[in-house]
């Protein structure tokens, strides 16, 4: 039987009006937090966040040679693949245009054309990944970081797809010869899992920040509590000007760029 023109485009409006729904709901319903009790060593927030100070950033490099992702990766046993389409990354560049590609500010797209930009995982409230994993591999805790527990990890890959930023690499071979020296402190990951940047959970369990915080020599990276009104990086979220990725879609990320 044929189908009137007519009749094509109204169901074809109705599909794209359910796949809208759908992405709006994936991306906006709030995700329950798993609870999660601190060790008393431990530094506690009530959501941990992250402020990338643009402008630092920039101008230390290349002289600072990204230390943050060279001490991230070897602190993690995250491998060195040379094969791009099989690369691991938890903290990686990019560049201004592939960072805000929805940021129409013109001025500065030409200030920072060309420039590298430090990206990781966003550590969204409301996190898509997390929705869509059907073994709670990835999940979110009551401090708003989003783990990931390797051992429930199936690799359907269902997390890439809804996240993004792009901040979940999967294991397409075993990442362990790709490895220099392993870190016996951090478990090796194994073919066939997603991993990504977990806000350096195991150090915040022993009273320590994250290691890409740590180990910036210019203190571009500032971490601590966004809940907390005295916090450094509240404060200064409120001093200066701020932009997050995508900010549209209404995950709410927990990684803000000082411009």
């Amino acid at each position: 039987m044929e189908i009137k023109r007519r009749d094509f485009l109204k169901i074809l409006g109705l599909g794209l009006v359910g796949s809208i729904t759908s992405a709006n709901f994936l991306f906006r319903r709030e995700v329950k937090a798993q609870s999660y009790i601190a060790p008393p060593e431990a530094l506690k927030a009530k959501r941990w966040g992250m402020v990338i100070d643009i402008k630092k950033c920039v101008n230390a490099q290349p002289d600072c040679k990204l230390k943050c992702v060279e001490v991230c990766h070897k602190l993690h046993n995250v491998p060195s693949i040379p094969d791009k389409k099989k690369e691991i990354k938890w903290i990686w560049e990019d560049e201004y245009e592939h960072v805000f590609p929805e940021q129409p500010n013109e001025f500065v797209a030409k200030i920072y054309a060309h420039k590298p930009f430090i990206l990781l995982c966003n550590q969204c409230a409301n996190p898509p990944c997390v929705r869509v994993c059907p073994t709670q591999a990835t999940f979110k805790r009551e401090d708003g970081i989003v783990m990931m527990d390797y051992h429930r990890c199936i690799g359907c890959r269902f997390c890439m797809a809804a996240c993004p930023f792009g901040a979940r690499s999967f294991n397409w071979v075993d990442p362990r010869p790709y490895l220099a020296k392993v870190n016996p402190e951090y478990p090796t990951r194994t073919k066939g899992v997603v991993e990504k940047c977990t806000f350096c959970y195991e150090r915040l369990a022993v009273g320590k920040i994250p290691a890409c915080v740590e180990s910036c020599p210019d203190k571009a990276l500032i971490f601590g509590d966004l809940e907390d009104e005295h916090s450094e990086i509240s404060k200064i979220l409120k001093e200066r000007f701020s932009i997050r990725r995508k900010a549209e879609l209404g995950t709410d990320p927990s990684v803000f760029y000082l411009i």
